[in-house]
């Protein structure tokens, strides 16, 4: 489970527990709020969920947004 103070971007990569009805279990991130907005990368179907439904059926992340690294291991 990822810790519901996670810090998520667009872009991000993430695979979920259940897969989708069309078979893929990877999944962009398209929404960061309240509700996190994402697009099956098989079918492109959006779906929104509560934050607290994703943090309990993402197993990992598969890539993170350049966003997201961002600060780590630059200079200064």
């Amino acid at each position: 489970m990822l810790a519901i103070n996670e810090k998520l971007y667009t872009g991000d990569l993430v695979q979920m527990r259940k897969p989708h009805p069309c078979g893929g279990d990877s999944w962009e991130i398209v929404r960061v709020g309240a509700d996190i907005g994402l697009l099956c990368e098989t079918c492109g179907r959006r779906v929104l969920l509560p934050r607290r439904k994703f943090a309990r059926g993402v197993r990992k992340f598969l890539r993170r947004s350049p966003q997201a690294t961002k600060g780590l291991g630059g200079p200064g």
